[in-house]
C-alpha cells in the first residue's frame, strides 16, 4: 500500500488533532523544543499529528516535498530504488528525527521514499507554512540548520562505516548503539526490526549478515531470533571500534 503527501489525509483521520496535543509533540522534539512557545504555536497552526500503521509507504522518491515529517513514536525507513528496480535502505529514522528536511528547505523533489517499519506517530508540518515562517523567525533558521546538519552527519557516518569497517564491525557498532548498558559488561536487547531490514540498513545481503553475527560470537554476541545478548561489551567495542558511544 502506498500513500503520498497529497492523499495521506485520505488514509489518516481527517479530524485535526487539538492544538494542545500538537504543541506537546513539538516540545518533545529535541531541536524544535528549544524554540519559544510563540514560535511553536505558529508552527502548530499548520501542523498535525498522524498515526500510520506499519509497512505503509508514506511517500515516494521524486514526489514534491509538500510536508516535513518528524517521527514522534515508531520507526520509518528511507529507501531508494535504482533504475533496475533494486531497492536499498538508506536509513532507519527514529523518534525525534526529521525526514527529508533538505528537500523541503530547497523545494526539491523527494530524494528517497519512506515507509513505516512499525506503527508510528508522525508530526506533519506543511512546507509552505514552514518556509514562510523561516523568513520571519530567525530562531527557527538556526534550529533547522542544526537539524539539517544532524541529517548530513548521519549520512556521512554511514558512508564512512561502509568504507572503513567490515560488515561484522558495522553490525557490532549497531548492536552497541542499541545497548542501554553504560557501566556493566553485559547487556540484553532486542532488534527493533527484522534481519532483512537490518541487512539493508548495514549495506549487506542477508547471508552476509548471518556471517557477521557468526563472526561476532568470539566477541560474546549471542542471538536467539530478535533477542541478542552481549556477554562482553568491552571486547565487542574493541573489535568494532565505534566512533563514539552516547554518554
Amino acid at each position: 500500500m502506498s500513500l503520498s503527501d497529497q492523499d495521506v489525509s485520505i488514509y489518516l483521520p481527517a479530524k485535526r488533532v487539538a492544538n494542545a496535543e500538537v504543541m506537546q509533540a513539538l516540545r518533545t522534539i529535541p531541536l524544535l523544543g528549544q524554540l519559544g512557545d510563540r514560535v511553536l504555536d505558529r508552527i502548530a497552526a499548520f501542523s498535525r499529528l498522524v498515526a500510520i500503521d506499519s509497512d505503509i509507504e508514506l511517500y515516494r522518491q521524486g514526489e514534491p516535498a509538500s510536508h516535513l515529517y518528524v517521527v514522534i513514536n515508531g520507526q520509518v525507513a528511507g529507501f531508494n530504488v535504482a533504475s533496475n528496480g533494486n531497492t536499498t535502505i538508506i536509513d532507519v529514522i527514529h523518534a525525534g528525527q526529521t525526514l527529508g528536511l533538505a528537500t523541503v528547505l530547497a523545494r526539491l523533489p523527494r530524494m528517497m521514499g519512506v515507509r513505516t517499519v512499525a506503527d508510528s506517530l508522525l508530526l506533519q508540518i506543511e512546507a509552505e507554512g514552514l518556509l514562510a515562517l523561516i523568513e520571519e523567525e530567525p530562531s527557527l533558521v538556526a534550529v533547522l540548520l542544526r537539524a539539517e546538519a544532524n541529517e548530513f552527519s548521519a549520512l556521512v557516518q554511514q558512508v564512512c562505516d561502509l568504507k572503513l569497517r567490515t560488515t561484522a564491525q558495522r553490525l557490532g557498532c549497531y548492536l552497541l548503539s542499541l545497548s542501554k548498558e553504560r557501566y556493566g559488561n553485559t547487556s540484553a536487547l532486542r532488534l527493533p526490526f527484522d534481519k532483512r531490514l537490518l541487512a539493508a540498513r548495514l549495506g549487506c545481503r542477508q547471508e552476509n549478515l548471518s556471517r557477521a553475527f557468526a563472526a561476532l560470537r568470539h566477541c560474546g554476541v549471542e542471538t536467539h531470533g530478535a533477542r541478542v545478548i552481549l556477554h562482553d561489551i568491552a571486547r565487542l567495542r574493541a573489535y568494532a571500534e565505534p566512533d563514539e558511544l552516547p554518554a
